[in-house]
């Protein structure tokens, strides 16, 4: 049985504004990241590009 979870107005809206960050800004920067670290070239020893994917898995 799933517990409940009790959030105060505020904290919802603290919640929201973080999603909303992650939704956007960060997804995009973390895209840059993606596409600046290709530029580099091979990308089967480019570690940047490893951890650029890596943050994108997370978010």
């Amino acid at each position: 049985m799933p517990k409940d979870v009790i959030l105060t107005p505020s904290g919802l809206e603290k919640l929201k504004a973080e999603l909303d960050l992650l939704q956007g800004d960060k997804r995009k920067e973390v895209a840059q990241r993606i596409k600046e670290a290709r530029e580099f070239g091979d990308i089967t020893e480019n570690s940047e590009y490893d951890d650029a994917k890596n943050e994108q898995a997370m978010l």
